[in-house]
């Protein structure tokens, strides 16, 4: 199972954060990316805590065929072209962040690093994580979606968005047959 995180706090091309993170998803197919299913949109504080807007995060079940360093660079892509510009600032707001979370539990020290080194850490990947893969086990850690969201303490600033449902990503629709 391959997991990607998206993540947004200012408005991009496609509008407010919300719509650019979906726009983001649409985009990936174009990539050799097949969405599998989405989780619902949480909407979280900034970490650490700053004046910045909340963010819209979730994320994504997808397919792949290739090594992880390809997927990560289609997704680096895929964030140019929504105008992420990676200057090095830590935490900086954005109009959308892809994270690659884990690959089929491959664990690397480096390029991309493997599972996601912060994930175990922040609930606003693994509360969307666990609505896509409530089975899912930290590759290194041994532990479950479930005992890291419990590990965590009290959810403060982040809460599901009640408009949205996530799921399943439906495939584009077949192109009719030409007529004979």
């Amino acid at each position: 199972m391959i997991l990607v995180a998206l993540g947004a706090n200012l408005p991009g091309p496609a509008g407010p954060p919300r719509d650019t993170l979906a726009a983001a998803l649409a985009r990936l197919p174009a990539m050799g990316v097949t969405v599998a299913r989405r989780s619902p949109w949480y909407r979280s504080a900034p970490v650490p805590p700053s004046d910045q807007p909340w963010f819209v995060n979730g994320v994504a079940e997808v397919r792949f065929d290739g090594p992880p360093e390809a997927l990560m660079d289609r997704l680096h892509m895929v964030e140019a072209d929504f105008g992420r510009r990676r200057d090095g600032t830590l935490n900086a707001a954005r109009a959308l962040d892809l994270d690659l979370l884990d690959v089929d539990g491959m664990t690397r020290a480096a390029g991309p690093v493997l599972p996601h080194p912060r994930l175990h850490q922040r609930a606003f990947v693994l509360l969307p994580l666990a609505d896509v893969a409530p089975a899912w086990r930290h590759p290194i850690l041994g532990q479950s979606v479930t005992a890291l969201i419990a590990a965590l303490g009290p959810l403060d600033g982040i809460m599901r968005d009640p408009d949205d449902t996530g799921g399943a990503v439906a495939p584009p629709p077949i192109p009719p047959s030409p007529a004979p």
